[in-house]
């Protein structure tokens, strides 16, 4: 049971990285303002290195990680296009990846809570814990920029 909880947890920081990079991917084409395409960038930077780490994790731990599907992404995408077309500013954009992240920080938390501590493998929570104190950063940082 123990790794079942810890398995799901590793599984939720890899998708919520994956979802966070193929984002960002989708937006900086559409981004002309140079302190968010370099905050972007900067965040594209930090989820690639936490996807790393849990891609590397699961390796040793023998867990297989599957990546958001194809449908996911094309939602996602078709999305950002629509949101962009008429509004590419620099509050719009902040805006939309609060949002976006807001969701990571929310699933990761209720996959957190849903894990005892007799559960966690303490490698994987750590992993998780990283991940959470990175989005909330970065949470602050875009909500500085809608204003």
């Amino acid at each position: 049971m123990k790794l079942k909880k810890s398995e799901e947890v590793l599984a939720e920081i890899h998708r919520n990285c994956q979802l966070a990079l193929q984002s960002i991917s989708d937006i900086l084409p559409e981004t002309d303002d140079t302190d968010v395409r370099e905050t972007l960038i900067k965040q594209h930077d930090e989820y690639e290195k936490l996807g790393s780490k849990a891609a590397l994790l699961a390796r040793e731990k023998n867990i297989e990680l599957k990546n958001p599907g194809p449908i996911k992404k094309a939602m996602m995408w078709s999305s950002i296009k629509m949101n962009t077309m008429t509004d590419n500013s620099r509050a719009h954009i902040a805006e939309m990846m609060t949002q976006g992240t807001v969701m990571g920080i929310t699933a990761l938390k209720s996959s957190l809570s849903d894990m005892s501590e007799e559960e966690a493998d303490e490698e994987i929570k750590a992993l998780a814990q990283e991940l959470l104190h990175t989005e909330e950063g970065f949470e602050k940082t875009w909500k500085n920029l809608i204003a």
